[in-house]
């Protein structure tokens, strides 16, 4: 059976192909998916594999085996709003791209959905299937958590993987906290438009704004430890139209990162006091809106090992190194903060370094050869868990 999973993956690589490409030349934004819903739910019918959707979040959900203990496996299935330029003969042409991988997470979920099936009588409890909508806008996680995947039945422990476009084919990464906090926020100031020409009966809030983005930088410079990791980026700074006219409003949007929620406490605070005390000295009106506040992804050391243990069974020439720690950000957090899990990365970078791009990229290709990978360590990774867990 150890080598079965990936082999058998590999025998239908081609309708992992199939599926991959129909969910990206059709991506869809947000929390509503509806055509990406109707493919998952089709192909889960095919494989005789009753589910449900979550009409409260969006989320497709099934159920492999039964009993307890109750394994979840989590592929997210949203989009980004990027006009591609991959140049792939299966481009979208919606205006909207699947530029950070959730195409191929989606059909991932799908592969071991039909693997899992195909081995239901060997399960030692039950799989559950998480195919999640609002991962790029952090809406998904949070919402399927509050309306009850993590029960009925109850999840025991829970794994997921994101792909990688600059990681080769054959190397999978890991690590206890693979993915930083994230807190958005916009910042609107108000002040008093007016005449270029008369800036001393204005009240501008473009002055405003420049000062605030300079102050916030000296947040991480003089008031993080420089012992700590934390990045803060405006993303945003978006204020009048004309050369000759000061403004009423300008606009500036960012988000802060880090991995300990003491030091994101600190700097959410900071962010606040510095907003309104620059903001009254420079005569505006500010209003902070949170975009999203989503903690750090953090692992469990056991259910790490025993998944690293998993996946270096299926071919020992797989890479499976402990470099995953970055600054990027995942909704899986919310399961994370609920229950023993752990979160990979598997390299689908293509052949031609060349052309390797960092995710949400417009011109981002991954490699369909992680297909099968990733679908077979899914559904090795369920497999051995419940089987060691069984008895618990």
């Amino acid at each position: 059976m150890v080598k079965t999973l990936l082999q058998e993956a590999t025998e239908f690589a081609e309708e992992l192909t199939k599926w991959r490409r129909y969910l990206h030349r059709h991506p869809e934004l947000d929390m509503t998916l509806p055509e990406t819903v109707a493919f998952v739910k089709e192909q889960l019918k095919e494989m005789g594999i009753a589910c449900t959707v979550s009409e409260k979040a969006g989320y497709v959900t099934a159920l492999i085996g039964e009993g307890k203990p109750c394994f979840l496996l989590r592929s997210d299935m949203d989009a980004l709003p990027v006009r591609e330029e991959s140049g792939v003969e299966f481009a979208s042409e919606n205006g909207c791209m699947h530029a950070c991988g959730h195409d191929l997470h989606a059909t991932i979920l799908l592969g071991a959905a039909k693997l899992l099936k195909a081995h239901e009588t060997e399960l030692k409890g039950c799989v559950k299937l998480l195919f999640q909508p609002g991962e790029e806008t952090f809406h998904g996680g949070k919402a399927a958590v509050e309306d009850g995947i993590l029960e009925n039945p109850h999840v025991d422990a829970a794994f997921a993987m994101h792909v990688s476009s600059t990681v080769p084919v054959g190397l999978i990464g890991y690590g206890p906290e693979p993915m930083s906090s994230v807190y958005g926020f916009k910042i609107t100031l108000t002040g008093k438009g007016g005449h270029g020409s008369t800036p001393e009966i204005c009240v501008d809030p473009i002055n405003a704004g420049v000062q605030i983005y300079l102050a916030m930088q000296s947040l991480i410079a003089r008031e993080c430890p420089s012992a700590e990791e934390a990045v803060l980026t405006i993303g945003q700074f978006d204020a009048g139209n004309a050369a000759n006219i000061i403004p009423e409003r300008a606009v500036l949007q960012g988000t802060l990162r880090t991995f300990k929620k003491e030091i994101a406490e600190k700097m959410i605070h900071r962010i606040e006091e510095m907003i309104n005390t620059v903001a009254e000295t420079y005569r505006t009106k500010a209003e902070l809106e949170v975009l999203y506040n989503v903690p750090a992804v953090n692992c469990t050391e056991d259910v790490i090992k025993e998944c690293v243990d998993s996946i270096q069974e299926l071919n020992p020439d797989f890479q499976i190194l402990p470099l995953y720690h970055v600054m990027g950000s995942e909704d899986f957090a919310f399961i994370s903060e609920c229950v023993p899990n752990a979160y990979f990365a598997v390299g689908a970078g293509v052949d031609d370094q060349s052309k390797w791009v960092g995710q949400h990229n417009p011109k981002v290709q991954f490699h369909e050869a992680s297909l099968p990978i990733g679908a077979a360590a899914y559904a090795k990774v369920a497999m051995d868990w419940l089987a060691k867990h069984a008895e618990e």
